[in-house]
């Protein structure tokens, strides 16, 4: 489980001047508020969406008062931070949660590897267990078919860090992508084809090589994210 942060206010989404930014309607009229994903999420931010937003950390050059945590549509919250996947990751992790890396007992974050970083480095493991590698991705579209979809946008880096995985794999090491679905009505992942096929077509390839491919659901509240339980990877449909 991962706290989020207290005394989130409400407001309302008005629009989104660029990538990182968007305007919200709350108390004392609108303002600006960073947004920690890069993401279309266009099924998400439309005109009077509920955002519960959290007051920002003063900081020398910072133009936005709040930080978005999280969106409220159809009765659920999604969390709109892909940093909080990590977090996510690394707290089941340690609560020994994640059950095909039971067997590990070390996680190093931020590992370089080839031309990329991977989000972390599983060893001190049982003497037969390799060291693992592991990539986390951020998932916040949901078909209206309850079909959890990554990406959202092309993502070049996101095919290059399964074509590091492949590598790895192929070197004798154990190598995953994690997917963290960040609401909780997804019935099953799959790539998104129609977005980004050169993805769909690296995982379908990673999947053939060895790599692992997970996806977890997460519970959200007002108060904090978890992980949830595992849901089936589809890489034989196509959306």
């Amino acid at each position: 489980m991962v706290k989020l942060p207290e005394n989130l206010v409400k407001a309302r989404f008005l629009s989104r001047p660029n990538r990182f930014t968007v305007v919200a309607e709350g108390e004392g009229g609108p303002f600006t508020a960073f947004l920690a994903d890069p993401g279309r999420l266009t099924e998400l931010l439309l005109p009077g969406t509920e955002l519960f937003l959290a007051p920002a950390k003063e900081s020398a050059g910072r133009k936005t008062l709040y930080d978005v945590v999280l969106a409220y549509r159809g009765g659920i919250f999604i969390s709109l931070d892909s940093r909080l996947p990590n977090r996510l990751f690394a707290a089941a992790f340690h609560g020994r949660k994640l059950v095909p890396f039971i067997g590990y007992r070390e996680l190093t974050s931020e590992v370089k590897t080839g031309s990329s970083r991977l989000d972390f480095l599983l060893t001190g493991s049982e003497p037969e267990l390799p060291p693992c590698y592991v990539e986390v991705k951020s998932v916040t579209l949901v078909s209206d078919g309850n079909v959890a979809l990554f990406p959202d946008a092309p993502t070049a880096r996101g095919t290059r860090h399964l074509e590091e995985l492949m590598g790895l794999k192929y070197r004798g090491c154990r190598a995953a992508v994690v997917f963290i679905i960040q609401r909780e009505d997804a019935d099953f992942f799959a790539p998104n084809e129609s977005t980004d096929p050169l993805f769909a077509r690296a995982l379908r390839q990673a999947a053939e090589a060895g790599v692992e491919i997970y996806a977890y659901r997460c519970r959200i509240s007002l108060k904090a994210a978890c992980l949830a339980d595992a849901v089936p990877v589809r890489l034989d449909v196509y959306f």
